[in-house]
C-alpha cells in the first residue's frame, strides 16, 4: 500500500482497517479452533495457543508490519499502549458495568506471570535500543510462559472446563465442512494482514499530518487494537463470568509482551527515539495498581473501575 496523502483517506483507512482487522482476526481464530479440534488438539492447548495468540493477533500484525517498515517506536508503543489499555480501560470499564472478581489462584499464577512478562519487556526497551536477539529472548520467554499456562491448566479442572466451554462456544459459530473452514480461515488471514496494513498506513499518515510522535501514535493504535478485549470483557461480565475477564486481560498482556514484542524485535529491531522510560514505568504501575485493587477483597468494584478509567485518561494525556 502506498503512502496516503490526504487526511480523509487516512481516517477512512484507519476506520476500515480497524473494523476489518477485528472481524477478520476473530473469524480466523474460529477457523483455527475448528481445524485444531478436528485434528485432535486438546482443549487446553487450543485455549493456550490458538485462542491466546489469536486475541493478540491485531497487535502482532500491526507491530510486525511497523517493525518491517523501520518504525520500531510505533511497534513497541503499540504493545505498551495495548498493555496499559487492558489493565486500565478494559478492567476499569468492566468493573463499572458490574464488580469484577478474581480468584486468588489466578492472581498468584497468571498475575505473577504477566508481571514477569511486563518486566522483561521493560528491560528490553529501557535502554532505547531493541536488538534482534532481544526479540528472540522475548519469544523464548513466550515458549516458557506457554509451558506454565498449559501445565497449570492440566492440573486445574475448573480452568480446563472453562477452556472447553469457550472453545465449544466458538465452534458453535461455524458448523461447515473442515475443508471450507480452511478456505475461510485462509481468506480471513489475508484480510487480516491487509487490514492491519491499512490501519498502520492510515495511522502513520495521520501522524505525519498532525505531527504526532511515533510513540503516541503507537499507543493509540494499541488502544484501538484492545477494543476486542473491551467488548469481550463487557460481554463476559454481563454473563457473570468475571474471572474470565481477569484471565483474558492477564493472558493478553502476556502474549503482547512476549510474543508480539518479541516478533516485532526479531523482525528488525532498531533505536527507540520517542518511547521513553517514564511510559514503561506507567505500564508497570498500571499493572501494579490493578493488582492491588484486585487483591482488595479479590474484586474490582465500581469505585476502583472509575479510578482505573481515570488512570487510562491520564496515561493518554501523559503519552501525548
Amino acid at each position: 500500500m502506498g503512502d496516503i496523502t490526504s487526511m480523509p483517506l487516512a481516517i477512512a483507512a484507519v476506520l476500515a482497517g480497524l473494523t476489518l482487522l477485528m472481524l477478520a482476526s476473530d473469524r480466523l481464530v474460529v477457523s483455527a479452533v475448528r481445524v485444531s479440534q478436528a485434528i485432535g488438539v486438546s482443549a487446553i492447548l487450543i485455549g493456550a495457543l490458538v485462542v491466546g495468540l489469536g486475541t493478540s493477533l491485531p497487535e502482532l500484525l500491526v507491530s510486525v508490519l511497523a517493525s518491517i517498515e523501520d518504525r520500531i517506536d510505533v511497534a513497541m508503543a503499540n504493545v505498551v499502549g495495548s498493555n496499559i489499555a487492558n489493565v486500565t480501560l478494559v478492567l476499569g470499564f468492566a468493573a463499572i458495568v458490574a464488580p469484577v472478581s478474581a480468584s486468588r489462584l489466578t492472581l498468584r499464577r497468571e498475575g505473577v506471570l504477566m508481571f514477569f512478562a511486563l518486566t522483561g519487556l521493560t528491560a528490553v526497551l529501557w535502554d532505547g535500543n531493541v536488538e534482534v536477539w532481544e526479540g528472540g529472548m522475548l519469544l523464548a520467554g513466550m515458549v516458557i510462559a506457554i509451558y506454565f499456562l498449559v501445565r497449570w491448566s492440566m492440573y486445574d479442572a475448573a480452568t480446563e472446563a472453562a477452556a472447553a466451554a469457550e472453545i465449544e462456544e466458538m465452534v458453535e459459530r461455524s458448523r461447515g465442512p473442515i475443508i471450507l473452514e480452511i478456505v475461510i480461515g485462509f481468506g480471513a488471514l489475508v484480510v487480516t494482514v491487509v487490514a492491519a496494513n491499512f490501519l498502520l498506513e492510515g495511522g502513520l499518515a495521520i501522524g505525519r499530518e498532525v505531527g504526532l510522535s511515533d510513540a503516541f501514535l503507537g499507543v493509540m493504535l494499541g488502544v484501538g487494537t484492545s477494543l476486542p478485549e473491551l467488548a469481550t470483557a463487557v460481554a463476559a461480565i454481563r454473563r457473570r463470568e468475571s474471572d474470565l475477564v481477569v484471565g483474558n486481560v492477564l493472558g493478553s498482556n502476556i502474549f503482547n509482551s512476549l510474543a508480539v514484542a518479541g516478533a516485532a524485535g526479531a523482525a528488525g529491531g532498531g533505536v527507540l527515539m520517542d518511547l521513553d522510560p517514564p511510559l514503561l514505568l506507567l505500564m508497570l504501575a498500571a499493572a501494579l495498581v490493578a493488582g492491588v485493587f484486585s487483591r482488595t477483597g479479590l474484586r474490582l468494584g465500581r469505585v476502583e473501575g472509575v479510578f482505573l478509567v481515570i488512570g487510562f485518561l491520564l496515561f493518554t494525556v501523559a503519552s501525548y
